[in-house]
């Protein structure tokens, strides 16, 4: 984990994992377009709720990149699906590898943090995260649904 410091290597670091996930946040957003696409009109409110809390998360970190003098990563037009989503099984799976993507990315921000607002910005994040990931993952039968260490490999 980075130190306490500010130096300007430490703040590069931070500023490339913040970087990273709002690269994931941007996919998370788009991603759930097509999990609510896919539950129709019977849309589940998760999938709206997800949604949100990751555009909010989205701009959060992309108003602190900006506020630090840095570009923000900007959302690409679309996103190559990890497998085609057809049902309502399929979106619950995507929404999973959406949080667990997120996941990956915050604890790299956790690793990379130089700064204790970070670091309760990546663990708050984090927990939601893993909260969203739980349900979706009893939604499409996975089990366990639980991750002990959310965001690491298994």
């Amino acid at each position: 984990m980075a130190d306490d410091g500010t130096g300007a290597g430490a703040l590069k670091a931070e500023n490339q994992a913040l970087q990273e996930v709002l690269a994931a946040e941007h996919v998370a957003v788009w991603g759930y377009g097509v999990v609510g696409a896919a539950l129709g009109t019977s849309a589940d409110q998760a999938a709206v709720a997800s949604q949100a809390a990751h555009r909010d998360l989205r701009d959060q970190v992309a108003e602190l990149i900006d506020s630090r003098k840095v570009a923000p990563v900007p959302a690409e037009a679309g996103y190559a699906l990890p497998f085609p989503v057809l049902n309502a099984h399929d979106a619950a799976s995507l929404a999973v590898r959406l949080e667990d993507g997120v996941s990956r990315a915050l604890v790299r921000l956790l690793d990379q943090a130089a700064g204790k607002a970070t670091r309760q910005l990546a663990v708050g994040a984090l927990g939601a995260a893993e909260v969203r990931a739980v349900s979706w993952r009893a939604k499409a039968g996975q089990t366990p649904v639980t991750s002990p260490f959310p965001g690491l490999p298994t």
